[in-house]
């Protein structure tokens, strides 16, 4: 990830990354504090170790931990029960440790996105009381408090249950965390790739997608003419080098009178145990209600000997089945989110009393492989965390921005990103593309999106002046919501992106971007400067830009465009595209997505 001094002093601007999941186990070789300097002044935080002083204990790496749920506060303890939070937070910030890995997968050198940040910790999960909203607003408020400087969720509502704004805890947190100055960095969920299925979806927040890296683990399926069928899984089963065993589908052992696709999933009570008895049982994996650790669990009951799951969305996912054969195969072998990051097969730090992922006659695993947005989330934590150290008085927006505008679109053979399918990746898979690790860092220009722009996107959504009060508590003297509320309102907003619904080919649509100059110093050496444009669009669109050159002499300088969008005949699909700004050192990229579709439906709220 990106490289960065983990030394600091008193006087340091070291980011401070804030955690919102389940705990930390602070002893892992992650959070070791040694090449760290003092703690910055500013912190006004504290370690809430409960009843666990003897053994949980903060340092200058981890400098603050709280717990919240139901019990004495004496009793509660931030220590990581469950590992995730753990995983997370290592991934964000944790220190290089060399020589580590998963049993022997995944052998390397572990190091956060921002090594040298300071952590802080509010566990407001925990295996006995799970979370509620009230638990995390009141994280977001202690947050808040201490003086973080970024925050990562990695967690969300599911995608069929997402609330309003003005009911989502993350959201409304969020809202005031970014007012405060805190950049906020969200998992997208895992409901994808779906549309509709991006989470924690507020245009305040910084929101993940996940992919790929170049790290597969194979779990090959080798058929007794000795055709090989390429899979993926994490296991240490003696069956590798075992005989032919039988495969069945599971279809084939429906029990009498149950639904065939709960057979199919390898749900509870669905297949015939006789059946089963000493076979690779063949599952598909269309439930996600059912997760593969109970798919995994039933054939092993009904003694069966092994697992093979068909999924094409889960492709070059590797599920940990321990030492029961499991591997998961594809049949086709043969606006949100903001960005990407790897997600998938990630490395990380892990909580030194597992059971679930500790492998028989083993010792546990002090670093585990997980995949998802959960993983990805934090990369962009880093990323934020090691842009805010170096620019210091940079805006929650103005970071989003730096990281949106220098993401990537190929991947590292240099061809264009692919979605789990095998095509061509679009803004709503990747957002504005994969992000980079240094490119944030020195952006050139960047898109500054104001309160009035978050004002304005809620009035769109139908709130009106008294109900935007009761989230935003203030609002700026002389704000009103207009009398008519348009789409104008939300693609006008000073984002990095452009996204424009309803499009009609006859009317066309006009927004309107300000970019500020960060590029340069006070002494004006390479500050003036001259962008120029350039666009890619689609057959069918028409898309201007006026001006065409934007000229900047000074640091923080700021200068304005109108992109116009129009075609010939209607659109028969979405399309996409982008415009960049370069000056020959710094490239801006914007992508846009045009739909003839509705993009939200206004409610009333008045």
């Amino acid at each position: 990830m990106i490289e960065s001094n983990p030394s600091s002093d008193s006087n340091s601007t070291d980011a401070i990354i804030g955690i919102l999941d389940t705990g930390i186990w602070p002893e892992s070789e992650s959070f070791n504090d040694e090449t760290m300097g003092p703690i910055p002044l500013r912190w006004n935080g504290t370690c809430a170790n409960g009843q666990d002083s003897s053994t949980f204990n903060c340092n200058k790496k981890i400098i603050g931990a709280r717990s919240y749920g139901a019990g004495e506060i004496k009793s509660r303890t931030p220590r990581d029960m469950m590992g995730h939070g753990t995983h997370v937070a290592s991934t964000a910030a944790g220190v290089e440790v060399k020589d580590v890995s998963y049993y022997g997968l995944a052998a390397g050198t572990a190091k956060g996105g921002s090594p040298g940040s300071r952590l802080a910790i509010y566990q407001v999960f925990s295996s006995q009381n799970g979370s509620h909203g009230s638990t995390v607003l009141a994280a977001f408020d202690d947050a808040i408090a201490d003086g973080v400087d970024v925050l990562s969720l990695s967690f969300g509502s599911s995608s069929f249950l997402e609330q309003e704004f003005i009911n989502d805890p993350i959201a409304l947190g969020a809202f005031h965390a970014v007012r405060n100055g805190i950049t906020v960095v969200c998992s997208a969920g895992n409901d994808g790739p779906n549309p509709g299925s991006v989470v924690n979806s507020a245009p305040w927040i910084l929101t993940v997608a996940a992919s790929t890296i170049d790290r597969v683990f194979e779990s090959d399926v080798v058929l007794g003419n000795n055709k090989v069928i390429k899979g993926t899984g994490i296991n240490f089963a003696s069956i590798q080098n075992s005989p032919v065993y039988p495969i069945i589908y599971a279809k084939s052992a429906k029990k009498s009178g149950v639904d065939e696709n709960a057979t199919r999933n390898c749900e509870p009570n669905s297949m015939d145990q006789e059946i089963i008895k000493g076979k690779i049982v063949v599952c598909d994996n269309e439930d996600s209600l059912y997760p593969q650790r109970n798919k995994q669990d039933e054939v092993k009951k009904l003694g069966g000997i092994g697992v093979i799951l068909i999924d094409d969305e889960l492709r070059g996912v590797a599920f940990n089945s321990g030492t029961f054969p499991m591997t998961v195969i594809s049949s086709k072998d043969g606006a949100k989110p903001d960005i990407a990051a790897p997600g998938v097969n990630i490395l990380a730090a892990w909580i030194g009393n597992d059971t679930v992922q500790t492998l028989k006659g083993k010792d546990p695993p002090l670093y585990n492989v997980l995949s998802g947005t959960s993983m990805a989330c934090p990369h962009v934590s880093g990323i934020a965390a090691a842009v805010k150290s170096r620019n210091p008085t940079w805006s929650p927006s103005v970071i989003r921005s730096a990281i949106m505008t220098t993401a990537a679109q190929t991947n590292n053979m240099k061809a264009p990103i692919t979605t789990e399918k095998g095509t061509a990746a679009t803004p709503y898979d990747f957002g504005a593309g994969e992000v980079s690790t240094t490119g944030p860092l020195q952006p050139g220009l960047v898109y500054e999106t104001t309160a009035i722009d978050y004002l304005n996107f809620l009035c769109y959504h139908g709130y009106n002046i008294a109900t935007i009060k009761i989230m935003a508590n203030t609002i700026p003297d002389g704000f009103t919501c207009p009398e008519e509320s348009s789409i104008d309102l939300i693609s006008n907003i000073n984002y990095p992106s452009i996204a424009i619904s309803n499009f009609d080919e006859k009317a066309g649509r006009r927004v309107n971007r300000t970019l500020t100059n960060v590029a340069g110093n006070a002494k004006m050496e390479d500050a003036k400067t001259v962008y120029n444009i350039s666009i890619d669009a689609p057959a069918g669109l028409d898309v201007q830009v006026v001006p065409d050159k934007l000229h900047f002499s000074k640091i923080d300088e700021k200068s304005s465009y109108q992109v116009s969008f129009s075609a010939a005949n209607p659109l028969k699909k979405d399309v996409f595209g982008s415009i960049t700004w370069s000056n020959g050192r710094y490239k801006v990229r914007s992508t846009f997505t045009i739909s003839s579709k509705s993009g939200s439906v206004a409610l009333d709220k008045k």
